[in-house]
């Protein structure tokens, strides 16, 4: 273990305590800069392989970079005490399709039979965004990015099918330039932008008003970037309809002791 993973691997088990104990609750965009950020998906068993496959055939929305066995809930290839039951801040609940609850831990509705999924975040790329003197809007803010379903399809698997999410961060043009290049080289992260420019022409119709997450302030002179989004397969989820799904809430991720680099192609 290098001696710059040391410090962050303790910043990550410290959150993730921090997440069980349910001292925080809130996004976790712009927390502990470095380590890898992902979204979660919990299904039965019966289930697990077609959304795997959807996944498959969907990797810049959904790209894997955590597969639980089946009925454990440690993920120790993430991270150290990972307990997929406890370490997200925000859980939805889905049944028949229907978000029905959100609760703070879901240790009593963990089955035997569910395979739990991990995948890339754009949370991942935001730190060396900043790095690069590209702080994200949002991350400026201190508020949760601003996501919006699209008019862009997926690719449909078995019962999974649904438009793509994306998240939106502003920029001048230049700076959107160079954030393109940088954000290129983190495929398991989302990868670079699906669209730039116009909202409508993704079915946008008003920046203010996302369908998850915050709006951020859009400056005169700048151009609304679009990343696709790991809260892609909760439309998805919707259309599905499996008897019992659990993910976690936009913007509260799972916050792994891997690093961000890990997902970044040089």
């Amino acid at each position: 273990m290098s001696s710059v993973a040391t410090p962050l691997l303790q910043q990550t088990h410290e959150l993730r305590q921090a997440i069980r104990r349910q001292a925080h609750t809130g996004v976790t965009s712009g927390l502990v800069q470095g380590a890898m950020q992902g979204n979660v998906v919990i299904l039965p068993a019966d289930w697990a392989n077609e959304f795997l496959l959807f996944c498959q055939k969907n990797p810049v929305a959904c790209p894997l970079i955590g597969v639980s066995e089946i009925g454990h809930f440690r993920m120790p290839e993430l991270g150290h005490d990972i307990d997929m039951r406890h370490d997200i801040p925000e859980y939805y609940v889905y049944r028949n399709g229907e978000k029905v609850e959100s609760r703070a831990d879901i240790e009593d509705l963990w089955q035997d039979d569910m395979v739990a999924f991990v995948l890339g975040c754009s949370f991942s790329f935001e730190h060396a965004l900043s790095q690069a003197g590209l702080t994200p809007r949002n991350v400026e803010q201190g508020v949760n990015v601003s996501m919006f379903e699209t008019n862009i399809a997926t690719v449909p698997a078995g019962r999974f099918f649904g438009n793509t999410v994306v998240t939106m961060r502003p920029y001048v043009a230049k700076d959107a330039i160079r954030a393109i290049q940088i954000t290129t080289r983190f495929p398991k992260a989302h990868g670079a932008p699906l669209h730039f420019g116009s909202p409508k022409e993704i079915g946008i119709d008003d920046l203010q008003n996302p369908d998850y997450g915050d709006a951020v302030t859009v400056k005169d002179g700048e151009v609304p970037v679009f990343w696709a989004c790991g809260v892609t397969p909760q439309v998805a989820i919707r259309n599905a309809k499996p008897p019992i799904c659990i993910t976690h809430a936009p913007g509260k991720m799972l916050v792994t002791d891997l690093l961000d680099t890990d997902l970044s192609v040089m």
